[in-house]
């Protein structure tokens, strides 16, 4: 049976439901900072996604994760709601762009993620400065070493060798090694596989592409050219953050999220 999915306050209110789906290796519980500093005009639902959390023995696919997403949708009352996908979640939510299109939704944020996470000939795009034997490299490691390596993972999360305001690096490595090793590799391995490029310019509705500007995952780049592609896309840059910048600057995160509903109709 699939995991329950959160209803939304949307139901009794005003309120248009922001459906934030996390990262790999994070759970819903990530955005539990940004959803304290929302107004009153947007309503957070946070599911854990297939593989992590509640959601542990859901298959660890964009499929599966796409169609979670299509239960928390459909459960939402009120106005379309905004998706909210941050890294692993904004593949997510091209996974089910691609499969469902965009007329359920009200609008489309993604954070500090590639359509292609793979380097290749014309598609410099991807995670930032890893070649191809870089990726098989990391890959081997993942499943020689887990313990090892999740401390890359929890720093190349953030600008600062610290971590985030009220989540350390330390702290961010502890949620990671609450997840299953085999699943999250899995998980990265379908990440892999992924090309979401063809998707990008199908995305016609309202859509803010978000980034750290001191991203260590992805370029510049891979901003610069999905806003180039999607029909209906800008872009916002976080000067003080790196992968995570909801994490990093909640403050100034959950205010350009607000502007963005703002002007949604």
């Amino acid at each position: 049976m699939p995991p329950p999915v959160p209803s939304s306050p949307a139901a009794t209110g005003p309120r248009r439901a922001l459906i934030l789906l996390h990262g790999w290796t994070m759970t819903g519980r990530v955005f539990d900072g940004l959803a304290a500093r929302l107004g009153p005009g947007l309503a957070p639902v946070a599911p854990d996604l297939p593989g992590h959390g509640t959601a542990a023995d859901a298959p660890p696919t964009l499929a599966a994760g796409a169609e979670t997403l299509a239960r928390c949708i459909a459960a939402q009352a009120g106005s379309p709601p905004i998706v909210l996908g941050w890294s692993m979640g904004a593949a997510v939510a091209w996974e089910y762009i691609a499969r469902h299109g965009c007329n359920a939704l009200g609008g489309l944020v993604t954070v500090d993620m590639s359509p292609r996470m793979l380097n290749a000939p014309g598609w410099p795009h991807g995670l930032l400065g890893q070649s191809a034997a870089d990726v098989a490299a990391t890959t081997q490691r993942m499943a020689q070493d887990w313990g090892s390596i999740t401390h890359s993972i929890a720093a190349t999360m953030y600008a600062t060798p610290e971590g985030a305001p009220g989540f350390s690096r330390a702290e961010t490595r502890a949620a990671i090694l609450t997840q299953d090793a085999q699943v999250m590799r899995r998980m990265w391995d379908a990440l892999l596989a992924m090309d979401a490029r063809d998707t990008i310019a199908r995305i016609d509705c309202p859509y803010l592409v978000c980034r750290g500007a001191a991203s260590r995952v992805y370029p510049a780049s891979a901003t610069e050219w999905i806003c180039s592609t999607a029909p209906d896309a800008r872009a916002q840059v976080f000067t003080r953050s790196g992968h995570s910048p909801h994490l990093e600057e909640p403050a100034a995160f959950a205010r350009a999220i607000e502007r963005f509903a703002a002007t949604l109709g």
